[in-house]
């Protein structure tokens, strides 16, 4: 059956990315995943980094059975109580003065959303980003998308340009002590976008931790003085937290840590639970000068009301089981495991992140941070024979990035135990170079 199973994925599939894992999944229950052989699978990856309370969490699989038998969608001009319920929701656990929600699906239709609002409000079209940043695959979000799949395509959308990305591990301009300056390439950035820019800037679209980019957290202080630039120019600022939003970092948002409040937020993977739902989140302010300027953003799942269920399900686990603080705790044991990895694999070059969103970066040399591509892919196959699902993020100019973003609802045990494999995964690919 398995022989005619792969038979079928060659003749029938699409192939929409990297090689499909060689593991026929038959279901999934908490932070482990099950193939039809009855192999358990540790998954370090919740999902597509989306399901944070696991797989198959009784409280989301009772939501939409019972959602699904009562009301799943309506044309997009109606509304429920689910989707109200929650865009009011969503506006109490933000800062002034994001208080409007537009429900959608995935995240790059947030993000398409979000940018067609900017330069709708705005008048102009310009799109910053940063060069490793990752906002999704239709147009708009492919455009201002740079660590992969922009040539082959033909022109991107007109007027989208990047700014270098705040790498401490791997610093472009530096202090006398070697440490990442990031105010000055931050000045750089900007005097080689007004260079190149037609006095068109509308937004910047960029991620609290740049995800797909290898897990790259910009300092504190960076973002006020993003914010900053943005301002002195009448840019809004965009923060897309897909993967960073709704406590995975410890805090509710990341951008909390930065004392910074975007003009638009865009929310996705992480409030569907591993179902699609996005949000678009703004100001009162805003909202009503795209909507006096006819912004539209007619889909035909706006405003579903069975996700939106499901979203308002994840806030009260979220919130009763207090997962941001959950967050911090299972995120500082994952961090001592993955030091001690360090302290014994030369091989560990940098450890990074914040909660559970962790990067762990492969290099072959400490000294000259030098990578190797096969290190990488055979500590993420090992990893795998041994019941460990790791996802790594392969750039030119970095080494292997492992992207760890258990769920939040995983124990000291389960966490312990994927440290352990990643431990004797990395031992027996090092024996193999």
């Amino acid at each position: 059956m398995a022989d005619t199973f792969w038979a079928d994925v060659d003749r029938h599939l699409v192939r929409y990315g990297g090689a499909f894992t060689r593991e026929i999944i038959d279901h999934a229950e908490g932070s482990f995943v099950f193939t039809e052989d009855g192999r358990r699978i540790l998954d370090f990856t919740s999902g597509q980094m989306s399901a944070i309370l696991g797989h198959a969490h009784p409280e989301i699989a009772e939501t939409v059975r019972r959602q699904v038998g009562k009301l799943d969608h309506l044309f997009s001009g109606m509304l429920s109580r689910p989707v109200v319920d929650l865009a009011r929701r969503l506006a109490e656990t933000l800062p002034a003065p994001l208080e409007k929600a537009l429900l959608l699906t995935t995240g790059a239709e947030s993000n398409e959303a979000a940018v067609r609002m900017a330069k709708l409000v705005t008048g102009k079209h310009e799109i910053v980003s940063f060069a490793r940043s990752w906002h999704g695959m239709t147009q708009a979000a492919a455009s201002a998308t740079y660590s992969a799949g922009r040539r082959g395509y033909g022109p991107a959308a007109p007027g989208n340009f990047a700014i270098p990305a705040p790498n401490a591990y791997r610093p472009d301009f530096t202090n006398t002590d070697g440490s990442l300056d990031w105010r000055r390439q931050l000045d750089f950035g900007f005097e080689m976008i007004d260079a190149q820019s037609v006095g068109s800037l509308a937004a910047c679209l960029v991620e609290p931790i740049l995800s797909s980019g290898g897990i790259i957290e910009p300092p504190p202080g960076y973002f006020a003085a993003l914010a900053g630039k943005c301002r002195e120019r009448g840019m809004l600022l965009i923060l897309d937290e897909a993967q960073t939003g709704l406590c995975r970092t410890g805090n509710w948002y990341a951008f909390e840590r930065d004392g910074v409040v975007p003009d638009i937020l865009t929310l996705s993977k992480t409030l569907g639970a591993g179902l699609p739902l996005a949000a678009v989140l703004t100001s009162a302010a805003i909202e009503q000068e795209a909507h006096d300027r006819g912004f539209l953003f007619f889909t035909t799942h706006v405003s579903d009301p069975l996700p939106a269920a499901v979203g308002n399900t994840v806030l009260d686990v979220l919130t009763r089981d207090r997962l941001d603080a959950r967050a911090l705790e299972l995120g500082a044991v994952l961090r001592r495991g993955l030091e001690e990895i360090a302290s014994r694999h030369d091989v560990v070059g940098d450890i990074r992140g914040r909660g559970l969103l962790a990067g762990v970066e492969l290099v072959v040399d400490r000294e000259t941070k030098r990578s190797s591509d096969e290190l990488g892919a055979r500590v993420t196959q090992r990893c795998l024979e041994l019941g460990l699902h790791m996802n790594i993020v392969q750039l030119p100019g970095m080494g292997g990035v492992f992207r760890i973003a258990p769920p939040l609802t995983a124990s000291e045990e389960e966490i312990s135990l994927g440290v352990s494999i990643l431990d004797q995964a990395i031992g027996d690919a090092v024996k193999m170079l």
